[in-house]
């Protein structure tokens, strides 16, 4: 089964160069026939394998896929549609804080897969650099496991460039001290997505990332 279809991305691709409302409305059968309705698929399908992992995961597969239609009313940017199409799946729901999950993303130029922690409040940022401090050893070998490496190769985010006294020591010997955004994120070429085995690739990178998340998850407290 292709859970994705090669009409998905000449979709996505034709849409980045015709992004404007008379060219979608004339193609929009192919967004509904080729992006929406087979990202809708694939999430229901990893629903339900993640839930396995935490049943606390309480989405509709069309809660998890991201809507196509640009939020244009703060931006600059005036184009209505996004060129590409993702997912988003976690028990804090699609754009929960504090709670880790699996994120898809499929453009003209690439598939990418993420886990980890993209948002987070101050007050996380902080339990998650203290549970660090208090656990560098286990963190680190979490980060130099072989499989992890493999896939990830690291974390990923922005970092403050300015730390509290209390991790600037700290931040010698283990940089990702300094981090405000903890994800690992992986990019593909966009040929990827278009598997038959699509979710068992994807949930590989699920459980390569378990560590690291549980390691996150005790630092929240949940």
């Amino acid at each position: 089964m292709s859970w994705l279809t090669r009409d998905a991305a000449d979709f996505l691709a034709e849409l980045e160069l015709n992004n404007n409302r008379k060219w979608f409305t004339a193609n929009k059968h192919r967004y509904e026939s080729s992006v929406k309705r087979p990202m809708e698929t694939l999430a229901a399908e990893l629903l339900a394998r993640l839930r396995v992992l935490d049943p606390a995961i309480d989405m509709e597969p069309k809660q998890a896929v991201f809507r196509i239609y640009r939020d244009t009313r703060f931006s600059r940017d005036k184009r209505p549609y996004k060129s590409n199409a993702g997912l988003s799946i976690s028990s804090g729901g699609k754009t929960g804080h504090g709670k880790t999950g699996v994120y898809l993303h499929v453009d003209p130029r690439v598939f990418g897969i993420a886990s980890g922690h993209y948002f987070l409040e101050p007050a996380q940022i902080l339990q998650i650099r203290r549970h660090i401090a208090s656990h560098l050893e286990e963190f680190e070998g979490l980060l130099g496991d072989a499989e992890f490496q493999s896939v990830f190769g690291t974390i990923v985010g922005e970092a403050n460039k300015v730390l509290p006294s209390e991790f600037r020591d700290m931040a010698v010997r283990q940089p990702l001290i300094a981090n405000k955004q903890f994800y690992y994120w992986v990019e593909y070429e966009p040929d990827v997505a278009l598997r038959d085995d699509l979710p068992d690739f994807v949930m590989r990178h699920v459980t390569v990332s378990q560590g690291l998340n549980t390691f996150f998850a005790q630092a929240l407290g949940i």
